[in-house]
């Protein structure tokens, strides 16, 4: 059986990581007034800062139609028997649902979509995952039950400067927002249940990034040995000098850097920073 993989763009797997393992991708897009970008082909993330610093107007972000995914799924079909296609949680878009739908109506191709209750590049390390066992010749059912096992193990936080963009785009609840705009804190965030919800409330952002980092050192310390993603909206250095401290101390554990990229990032707003790992 020839297996395909795909993602979704909200993976913001690297162009270079997509064609080295040969992953395929379907964009969501995020939309300014009349003007519709999918993201990762029509805008770069640091177009859309740019933008997003520049609009008086938070942007939408919408999922790929029912018509796009058909037509990717009917070209995969040409090559391939069957495709794993793994897509951000559920709980805060519709995309992994639509793929499902649009799955049981294209013939020729066996869908398998993936939840990954998740997003970023966390959701990116399924993809990845995924494709370098379909290249090693395993079955749709084995590469889904290795998903699971690492969804068992994934852990990811992220926290923000500001909660109103999470609030405003109906990802956060109006409570937890006025809340923490109220006392002026830096809630660390995560998924629960396919979610984004507030895992603890910090008082400033130094000290929000230690505690995610102390919760890192906390697996590391268990002698797990993980792989590791430091993430950020448009402040690559900040990235880059938690990266670096991190691998000072750990240089054995793999590490990357990437993006919150158009879609999340309008969500989440300019500055936010994320740190996601499993357990290899």
């Amino acid at each position: 059986m020839k297996i395909a993989v795909m993602s979704d763009s909200t993976a913001y797997i690297s162009k270079e990581d997509r064609e080295k393992y040969g992953i395929h991708m379907v964009p969501l897009s995020v939309n300014f007034n009349e003007a519709s970008y999918r993201e990762e082909l029509d805008i770069t993330t640091e177009e859309f800062y740019q933008k997003l610093a520049s609009e008086k107007d938070l942007p939408s972000t919408s999922q790929p139609s029912i018509g796009e995914i058909t037509k990717k799924l009917e070209e995969l079909a040409e090559d391939y028997d069957a495709v794993i296609s793994v897509h951000l949680s559920s709980g805060i878009s519709g995309t992994y649902q639509t793929m499902v739908s649009t799955g049981e109506m294209v013939e020729g191709i066996d869908v398998y979509a993936y939840d990954s209750e998740i997003s970023c590049m966390v959701q990116g390390f399924y993809a990845i995952e995924a494709a370098k066992m379909a290249a090693d010749g395993q079955s749709p059912e084995a590469i889904l039950t290795r998903l699971d096992e690492m969804k068992k193990t994934v852990r990811a936080y992220f926290m923000v400067d500001d909660l109103a963009n999470l609030q405003r785009g109906g990802r956060l609840s109006n409570a937890q927002a006025i809340l923490g705009s109220l006392l002026q804190v830096k809630p660390i965030l995560h998924f629960e249940n396919k979610l984004i919800v507030p895992f603890e409330k910090i008082r400033t952002k130094k000290k929000a990034i230690s505690r995610i980092l102390g919760l890192l050192e906390d697996d590391v310390t268990a002698g797990k040995n993980l792989r590791v993603v430091f993430i950020h909206a448009n402040n690559l250095a900040y990235a880059e000098k938690l990266e670096a401290e991190f691998k000072q101390k750990h240089p054995e554990m793999e590490t990357s850097i990437s993006y919150f990229g158009p879609v999340i990032g309008t969500h989440l707003g300019e500055g936010a920073i994320g740190v996601g790992w499993y357990e290899k």
